[in-house]
This record gives structure tokens, sequence and C-alpha cells, in this order.
């Protein structure tokens, strides 16, 4: 092969990896839109095979083990009913008992610490314990859902992706939230709910740059599942309307009744997680127990709950049993998730709700039989109050009823009983939702604006490196090209940064200097700063807090230095940092 061939076979194999390194450069900056709509299809596509691949994992055993279907495990004796919830209680303990500490945390409250100290960059082995630890929980009968592994399973997919092609920590965020809007897009048949869930809940913030990939996984992922589930809604009920505008002072007492529920379930939460350093294998007995005990009096707690939601809504179930399964349901599924078994929350929230919500319901037609509207038409209000009080996702709750009943004469009534008791549980707890109990500072708006850019769309190239010791004759060249910076680096010495300004007054004041001089930069009179490396997928955001850390006014972005090379790529200061903020 000639020379010039074999020129052209070199940059053929470099040229994919330059147009990657230019994608990777662009996803730095806030308005990459059409590379961040991009990443969201490949990663709605990617989550929805996942979220489908978990949710197959316990509806088909759960099919051929129980013969009325994979929610019915009243079927079950008194016997079975506690002794499985045990048996896979000690068998998630036994493997969680295996892995290492760190791999323990997952769910959603997994996303948001990796959102908040660790740019998203979420591991592959706690999604795997999530899948199996979920899977055999659901299997087990515990009293919990699904949608929370779905959720972590998805911002793990597309983290990783991220992470596979070495993008920019500012586009990781994105992705995770492409993956939770896309799993729970694919696992309830909720595009709209997903993307409002991942902006309110994980992002915590709105804006373009988030909503287009977002709405594009959500999409993606909608689309497979319908493929794979069909278009049907999760609760096939009749339409219902509130029967009279009389019954708005009865709502508002049914807002305040759901916000004491939601106040106790976060309470009783939070005082399950104070048992978190306790051996693995006891909490998940103790989990076991409680669980099991509890089925052999309420049964209906098993299992994600689907049906039992379905039979508050069409009025099928007494008020009694409705209130027994709303305080057990509390119970067993605060302290459970509370004690680290892995599974979701938001599930138990929609039982819950839809059961007060009925129980509510049937109390009010006493009252007005003739103005009262139906039992149903409660058990829907309770389910978005519910979760929009103990999530503190109120939006995201409104638009996860309205998609799972494809009911829109449900929105006006429910805006105001969730309203109601969301105010109502956070006066009483003062918490601001179970998912961001102890995670302070995740959403102030600082933190939002300077995670969504990259150091190296705000870095200063323009700086000339050189060593301490500078030839007099070569002053006059270093300052007529203007740099912004001097970078002071010896091999094996800490880099400074000064200004080319002190240097200039420096030797405006020294006029008798031999021509042969030496200046040496760390001995002349000026401001120097000491700058340490930062990582060029870092954000603006881990680039303040090396900053505060080491009490530094700067960072360099580093670079992989060839010979004769420099280190630094760039240099970003806390004042570029204020002035971008501001």
């Amino acid at each position: 092969m000639t020379s010039i061939e074999e020129q052209k076979s070199r940059l053929g194999k470099r040229w994919p990896s330059r147009r990657l390194d230019a994608f990777r450069a662009r996803l730095a900056h806030t308005d990459a839109l059409p590379q961040l709509a991009v990443l969201g299809c490949i990663s709605g596509l990617l989550t929805a095979l996942i979220a489908i691949a978990f949710r197959l994992s316990f509806e088909w055993p759960l099919a051929l083990l129980l013969p009325q279907g994979s929610e019915s495990f009243e079927i079950l004796s008194r016997t079975a009913s506690f002794i499985l919830p045990v048996i896979g209680a000690l068998v998630i303990g036994l493997i969680m008992h295996s892995c290492k500490t760190e791999y323990h945390t997952v769910g959603v409250g997994h996303i948001l610490d990796r959102m908040q100290y660790h740019q998203a960059q979420l591991p592959a082995a706690n999604g795997l314990l999530q899948f199996g630890g979920a899977t055999i929980a659901l299997l087990s009968g515990h009293s919990v859902g699904r949608e929370g592994p779905a959720a972590h399973l998805g911002a793990v997919c597309s983290s990783l992706l991220g992470q596979r092609l070495q993008l920019p920590n500012n586009s990781l965020r994105i992705l995770a939230a492409c993956g939770v809007a896309a799993a729970i897009a694919a696992s309830f048949n909720t595009p709209l709910a997903g993307v409002i869930f991942a902006m309110e809940v994980v992002l915590m913030e709105y804006t373009i740059a988030g909503f287009i990939p977002v709405i594009l996984a959500a999409v993606s992922g909608g689309v497979v599942s319908r493929i794979v589930f069909g278009s049907q809604p999760a609760f096939a009920i009749p339409l219902i309307e509130m029967g009279s505008l009389w019954e708005i002072p009865f709502l508002l007492a049914c807002g305040l009744i759901i916000g004491l529920a939601a106040a106790a379930m976060l309470m009783l939460y939070s005082l399950s997680t104070r048992f978190r350093e306790r051996p693995v294998l006891l909490r998940m007995l103790c989990v076991g127990i409680l669980c099991g005990a509890v089925a052999t009096v309420v049964p209906q707690i098993q299992g994600v709950g689907y049906d039992t939601v379905e039979q508050a809504l069409l009025g099928e179930l007494g008020v009694g049993l409705l209130i027994g399964i709303v305080a057990a349901k509390i119970l067993v599924s605060s302290v459970s998730v509370g004690l680290g078994l892995p599974g979701g929350i938001i599930g138990p929230n929609f039982v819950i709700g839809a059961c007060l919500g009925g129980a509510l319901g049937i109390a009010g037609s006493l009252f007005h039989p003739d103005q009262a509207s139906s039992t149903g038409f409660y058990a829907i209000i309770g389910m978005g109050a519910m979760v929009g009080a103990v999530l503190n996702a109120p939006l995201a709750a409104l638009i996860a009823v309205l998609e799972l009943t494809y009911n829109p004469n449900i929105l006006l009534p429910s805006m105001l009983v969730t309203v109601i008791a969301t105010i109502t549980c956070r006066m009483l707890t003062h918490m601001p939702g179970l998912f961001s109990i102890g995670r302070d500072g995740y959403s102030s708006p600082r933190f939002q604006s300077l995670s969504r850019a990259g150091v190296t769309s705000l870095m200063k190239r323009d700086f000339i490196s050189h060593s301490r010791h500078l030839p007099l004759e070569r002053i006059d060249d270093l300052l007529k090209s203007k740099p912004q910076w001097i970078v002071i680096e010896d091999v094996g010495e800490p880099k400074l940064i000064m200004r080319p300004a002190d240097l200039a007054r420096y030797m405006e004041e020294q006029l008798a200097l031999e021509p042969d001089t030496t200046i040496d930069l760390q001995e002349i009179p000026a401001e120097r700063w000491s700058i340490v490396p930062i990582h060029p997928r870092a954000t603006l955001q881990e680039a303040l807090l090396v900053m505060q850390q080491n009490d530094d006014q700067a960072v360099y972005v580093s670079q992989t230095a060839a010979p004769l090379m420099s280190e630094v790529a760039g240099i970003i200061t806390r004042q570029d940092i204020d002035n971008y903020y501001q």
C-alpha cells in the first residue's frame, strides 16, 4: 500500500472519532437540541426494551402460578400468604448480603443521589440488584410497585449509554431523565405522565433543552410498549362526572383527609429509614414477616394491586375493607421501602388513594345520596391526590390519573383535591416529598443552572503556557499575542496562573535589565492563583465545587498531554461561572 493510501486509510479510521468528538463538544453547550433529540430517541428505545423485560419477568410467572391472573394473591391460603413474602424477603436479603453495601441503594431516590453528587453517572451493579430484587419482591407478593424499579432501570440504561460514549456530564443528566420518562411510558402506557414525572421529580426544572429529548424518549418508549401490550388504558372504567357543584365543600374535606394519610405515610417512611444501618438480613426478615402477617388478614395488599384499584373504581368493595386496605398498605409499603426492599412506592400510593377515595365516596353518599357522585369518581380523585401529596409532584399525579383512566371529567375536581392534599401534607410534615427526604440543595436554581452546561463550553483557551523562568527576549512576543492568562507550569510543581498585565507592569518598572536576564514568574510582584485539574466531561457545577473544596479561584480543564504539549486545555474562574449564572 502506498503512503498516500495509508494516509487515507488512517484518516478514514479517525473520521468517526472526530465526528464523535465534535458531537461531545457540542453537547457541553446548553442549546445542543439536535444532539439531545437524537440521544433521547435512542435512550427511549433501549429503555423500553429493559422496562418491558422487567415487567414480563414477574407477570409471566405469576400468570402461570396464580390461576385467576398475575395479581390474584387473594386466592392463596393464609399459610401461603404468610410464607411467600418471608421466603422472598430472605432470598432478597441473602442476595443483598452477598453484595457490597453501596449496591443496596436503588429506586428513584438513588437516581436523585447520583444526579446530585455524581452527575448522573449511575452504576450498572445497582441496576442489576434493582432488576433481580424487585422481580423477586413482586413474585413473592410484597406490597410494592413496579414503577420505581422501572424508572431506575431506565435511568441506568440511559446513563450507561452516555458513559459508554464518554459524553459530558451535563448531557448525562438529560439522558437519565429520558430513561425515567421512557420507562414510565413503557410500563404504564402513560407517556405524558412520564415526561412530567421526569421533569418535576428527577430534573426538578422545566427547560426546552430538557423537554424535547425527554418527550422524544417517552414517545419512543410508549410506541414500543403499545406494540407489546396494546393501547388500552390501565383501568377499564366508564366515564365518570361530578354529580353537583355542591360537592366542592366535601371535596375540600377529602383533600384534608388524604393529606393526613399522605403525612402519615411520609413520617412512617422517614422513621423506617433510620434503621437502614441494621444488618440487611435482619431488615429483610422483618419486612417479610410484617408483609406476611398483615396479608393473612388483608391479602389485597399483596402484589402491584391494580386489581384492587379497579375494584375500588367500580365500587365493588365495602367501606370496611377499603379502610382496612388503606391502613395495611400504608404500614407495610412505607416500612418495606423504608427498610430498603427494592420495590416501588408509587403503585402502593395509587392503591391507597383509590381505596381511601372510595371510602370517602361511600361516606359522602350517605349524606346526600341524590347529589353525590359515584364511588369511582372519588376513587379516581383519591389516586391523584395521594400520589401528588406523597411525592410532592401534583402535576405528574394529575397527568398520570388522566392517562390511566382516559377520563377528562375528573381534572377540575382532582386539581382541587390534589392541591389541598399536597398543602396539608407539607404543612404537617415539613417534608418536600418522599424521594427528596434527606436530600437538601438539589433543587436550588444555581445547582440546576450550572449543571446544564459542561466546562468545555465556558473554558477560556486564550492563554500562554510557560515554565516559571521566562527569558527577557521572549517577553515581547508573549505579550504581543495578548493572552488572557499566563499559565506557569513546571514538571512536578503545582500549576499557577497570572494575568499578563502584571508582567507588563513589572517590565515597565524595570528599566535597566540586562539582555540575557531571566524573569522568575513566581517571584515578581503579581497576583497568582493556583489551579487544579478537572475532567473535560465535568459540568460547571462540578468546577465550582472543586474550587470551593480547594479554596481556589480557578481550575483548568485537563487534556491528554503529548511531549512538549501542555496538560491545560482551558481555564475557568469563579468569575466566569458567576457571570454565566447571572
